[in-house]
């Protein structure tokens, strides 16, 4: 499709731009590669990964209040791992040596994470149907992706109270003697 070539053009623009970065990839939320242009390294193993960090993060942001997910940044002892949402649906993770310039990283991350959001988001417009929802019947209807839940984030279960107390009832349970 149109939409990977331009996300991998974007991929190999950012290789030139920041100095020391070593490898990229553009994925969706869940952990599909969109495009990638990252050498030495399992792409959907790393898609899949980014998957389970964003899913991570998100809930780590949620639960204290930090708001929405915009990135993370991993470093390691031989370079870092930085992770850069790009629109609601997709994910741009660049790999880098450790003597990468932090500060241009992020602001070049940032950048096409949000040129390859918009290109993920045209795609997404241009595949809807152009009067809404197509008809269908209870047996094929599946859910709409507005009412659910976002893509790459885990349910959160409140704890309910009950709405009544239990009372111990009379002539109940006893253990014999």
């Amino acid at each position: 499709m149109a939409v990977e070539s331009d996300v991998l053009a974007e991929l190999h623009r950012l290789r030139h731009r920041v100095p020391r970065l070593t490898g990229s990839l553009a994925a969706t939320v869940d952990g599909l590669v969109l495009a990638e242009d990252a050498p030495g390294t399992e792409p959907e193993g790393l898609a899949a990964l980014t998957a389970a960090a964003l899913g991570v993060a998100r809930r780590t942001a949620d639960a204290t209040g930090r708001g929405d997910f915009r990135e993370l940044l991993l470093r390691g002892t031989e370079g870092y791992v930085a992770t850069y949402a790009a629109g609601p649906a997709a994910v741009l993770t660049l790999l880098a040596d450790g003597r990468v310039n932090v500060g241009r990283l992020h602001l070049e991350g940032r950048r096409s994470g949000t040129r390859i959001g918009d290109l993920v988001a045209a795609r997404a417009r241009a595949a809807e149907p152009p009067d809404g929802p197509e008809p269908s019947d209870e047996h094929t209807a599946t859910p709409r992706a507005e009412t659910a839940r976002p893509i790459g984030t885990l349910p959160v279960r409140t704890p309910q109270r009950p709405t009544h107390q239990p009372h111990p009832q009379a002539g109940g349970h006893r253990r014999p003697d």
